[in-house]
């Protein structure tokens, strides 16, 4: 299969990037429990976000999706805390991890018993991470070989616990802090680092006190709120592929508008940065509980850098494109601390370094990360994706500088994230 767009021109223009991921599926699961009809606006219809609507609708929540004004628009009817039913079948999360582990959280506290299962790449990630402090809770959960799913929960009533998590996770975070929803007492987590905050973000936007004081997050159990109206920003780790077209394109101006500005997300901004690209960032109003700006990038000369720790971890989900933009700068680019990557819709660290040999980048491999030297043309290839939207995303805009075509054996993995991906690129390629 060849790759997304083999016209190379220089890629110019303004666009709207689509919703953000993360934010969808927090924002249909927090509307489901509140009381009365919120609407979701500029949400991201992907596959990964349709099936966190179809598990609610699965479990008697109202979900209408239309166009309003041409923004793809959700009305969700919540029903409060204890209205939800039990589903009548297996809830399918397909390939979305966020789907399943979010909802282990919260099925641990409902009177049913539920079943969450998913795609082969699915069953394949580990689930003991989210499964072991919501048993500590007192949940009662079930899985293939200890941690794989489908995971099988009998809901029970919940106790608080104060956990301290061995590795900085924002979907077990937020597994906890729903299942603390529903537990008796105030639940508290300690990170070693900070990850994505839009959980917390989201809760504390709908009313249930959510706090922060001295390294320790806390949520009380058993607080019902009202239905909001949300608007969702762009997604930056969606934006992020084509903030390194931009950089690596000859020629190329664009801006990216109303993208998501969220701290726990901008590494991807300041590792750019700091490989010496021209990035600018107009902070705009925000209407809801996300900072939003419109981002303007253009052709520049990066340079490679040392990307671990905090900065990486603000990253993590733009690996495969950051692999890119370190393959086109000049010098050497280290990055350690990415370990969690060999186990999400791929081994990302494998893929990349494979991808990367085939282009005719030197490549080494780490447990926990990849060097790469930087600065040569890349050679067209033929690349797996393994299925995952991320590689497939970064071997696309990899082929808009290769001399030659990058071919891949399946990009119908997009779909997952950024299901209008490829327009986007060919409007702003004048196509």
């Amino acid at each position: 299969m060849k790759g997304i767009l083999t016209k190379k021109v220089p890629l110019r223009g303004s666009v709207v990037i689509p919703g953000d991921k993360s934010i969808t599926h927090r924002a249909i699961i927090f509307s489901a429990l509140g009381k009365g009809m919120s609407e979701i606006t500029g949400y991201l219809p992907s596959e990964d976000c349709e099936r966190t609507i179809t598990a609610f609708r699965e479990m008697g929540i109202s979900v209408v999706s239309e166009a309003k004004n041409g923004v793809p628009t959700l009305w969700v009817d919540g029903k409060g805390l204890s209205g939800l039913t039990e589903p009548s079948g297996v809830i399918d999360c397909g390939n979305s991890g966020t789907t399943l582990r979010l909802l282990a959280g919260l099925l641990a506290g409902q009177p049913f018993l539920s079943i969450l299962t998913g795609d082969a790449s699915l069953r394949s990630r580990p689930m003991r991470r989210v499964m072991e402090p919501l048993k500590r809770m007192g949940g009662e959960l079930f899985s293939r070989r200890g941690e794989y799913a489908p995971l099988a929960i009998s809901g029970r009533r919940l106790s608080a616990i104060d956990y301290e998590m061995p590795i900085p996770s924002a979907q077990v975070k937020s597994a906890i802090l729903l299942a603390g929803l529903f537990a008796a007492g105030t639940t508290r987590i300690r990170e070693p680092r900070q990850s994505r905050d839009h959980t917390e973000r989201m809760l504390s936007y709908f009313g249930v006190p959510c706090k922060v004081a001295e390294g320790i997050l806390s949520v009380a159990g058993g607080v019902s709120y009202p239905a909001r109206k949300i608007l969702v920003p762009g997604d930056l780790s969606s934006a992020a592929f084509f903030l390194v077209a931009g950089l690596i394109v000859e020629g190329s101006q664009m801006t990216l508008c109303r993208v998501g500005i969220n701290p726990t997300r901008t590494g991807i901004l300041d590792i750019l940065q700091k490989m010496g690209a021209q990035i600018i960032i107009k902070p705009l109003t925000s209407d809801c509980c996300e900072p939003v700006a419109d981002i303007t990038v253009s052709t520049s000369a990066l340079h490679g850098v040392a990307i671990e720790g905090e900065t990486f971890l603000r990253a993590i989900d733009e690996f495969p494109i950051l692999c890119i933009a370190a393959a086109l700068a000049e010098g050497e680019t280290v990055i350690h601390g990415a370990e969690e990557l060999r186990v999400k819709e791929s081994d990302r660290i494998a893929t990349m370094a494979r991808a990367l040999g085939s282009m005719g980048v030197a490549v080494e491999e780490f447990p926990d990360g990849i060097k790469i030297i930087g600065g040569k043309k890349l050679k067209g290839a033929v690349c797996e994706t393994r299925g995952d939207h991320r590689i497939a995303m970064a071997m696309a805009i990899a082929g808009l500088v290769a001399e030659g075509d990058i071919e891949m054996d399946d990009t119908s993995c997009i779909q997952t994230s950024f299901p209008t991906f490829e327009s986007l690129l060919g409007e702003l390629a004048g196509r």
